[in-house]
């Protein structure tokens, strides 16, 4: 992938200090949408990262929101000069994989969450996904905010014009931002637990039913996803937590009552997803159970018709031995007489198993 300069272009026309707006120029492939805010609201134009922040500077007012997507070090390592962003932060954004987490470097937060999408099957099988993750990090200075998406999913447009479409919360600078990001993040966990809420009742509606098959894997599926789940949702407690009580000044006190709302909906679901793992244990026991009770009474009945075929079999052999001085053997109702009894004794039989309900 080129580099940064050749995909975003400067102005064709230079900027001059009389707050000309920024001419248009080509976003890049992994740079989705630069923005200027100055009291909430969006400045006009197009913009590179270098004349938005440096825009923002000469107003000493507002801040630039840059969203990326799936940046390499290469492209990152440019705003990286521009904003002051740390190496260890830059490197955690560029090879994704990290835990929920929130740092401090100097006056820039960064901070990670996991995002979640709930995939429907209609079969469960080895190789279905349920839950599919990704990521998004989020610098967050005095000026700017950066945000660095992993995933297919999960984009940040519908969060952006939201905030857009609600200048007096944008006004609040960056921290608004990052908890537009946090609180998107975490409805999309609530969604996720409802649809897998459902799931969850269609399991055990079939374990407990009569004569239904489910297989102990499809459990075991479901509850690896829900582990998935789980380790997204349960580091993010902490970062919230620090954030709703003033871990950084970045973060105004307008904003942390909106974090601490964030935080009560993260607990909402990590009780859903506690749950979850509960029940789904159960349901594996309960299916071990219902196997396990399955195969005695297969065993049952496979004994008594065994008992009941072996009658007329040990009959048929005594008498098939053919010795001279067998009784009965030159009777002329000796057959008739020998079927009649094995049919007796497996009709006896028969019922005897059927009233001790192993038939």
């Amino acid at each position: 992938m080129p580099s940064l300069p050749s995909l975003v272009r400067r102005n064709r026309g230079a900027r001059n200090h009389r707050r000309t707006p920024a001419a248009p120029v080509a976003e890049s492939a992994y740079m989705v949408d630069c923005g200027v805010y100055v009291d909430g609201a969006r400045l006009p134009g197009n913009w590179t990262h270098a004349a938005a922040i440096e825009e923002v500077r000469r107003r000493d007012s507002g801040f630039v929101w840059i969203g990326l997507h799936e940046p390499d070090e290469t492209q990152l390592g440019v705003l990286a000069e521009t904003f002051g962003l740390h190496e260890l932060a830059v490197e955690d954004a560029v090879h994704a994989h990290q835990r929920p987490k929130l740092e401090r470097y100097d006056s820039t937060l960064f901070m990670v969450l996991k995002t979640v999408r709930y995939i429907a099957n209609e079969k469960l099988t080895a190789n279905s996904e349920i839950v599919e993750s990704g990521e998004l990090m989020a610098f967050v200075g005095r000026d700017f905010v950066i945000t660095v998406r992993h995933g297919k999913h999960a984009g940040l447009a519908a969060v952006r014009k939201q905030l857009e479409a609600d200048p007096e919360q944008l006004a609040l600078g960056p921290a608004a931002v990052l908890h537009g990001i946090s609180d998107y993040v975490v409805d999309s966990y609530l969604e996720v637990t409802e649809a897998i809420q459902d799931d969850i009742d269609e399991m055990e509606a079939a374990v407990f039913a009569p004569r239904t098959k489910i297989e102990a894997e499809q459990i075991y599926l479901m509850k690896r996803e829900v582990m998935e789940l789980r380790r997204a949702v349960m580091p993010l407690a902490k970062p919230l937590q620090r954030l709703a009580e003033g871990y950084t000044p970045a973060v105004p006190e307008q904003v942390r009552s909106y974090f601490r709302n964030v935080e009560d909906h993260l607990t909402t679901v990590s009780e859903r997803v506690a749950s979850f793992d509960e029940l789904l244990t159960t349901l594996v026991d309960a299916t071990l159970a219902k196997i396990t009770l399955q195969q005695n009474t297969d065993m049952r009945k496979i004994s008594a018709w065994v008992a009941i075929i072996s009658t007329p079999t040990m009959i048929a052999g005594i008498y098939g031995m053919n010795f001279e001085t067998m009784p009965e053997l030159q009777w002329a109702f000796g057959y008739p007489v020998t079927l009649l009894v094995m049919m007796i004794a497996c009709v006896v039989l028969f019922k005897i198993f059927r009233r001790n309900r192993w038939l």
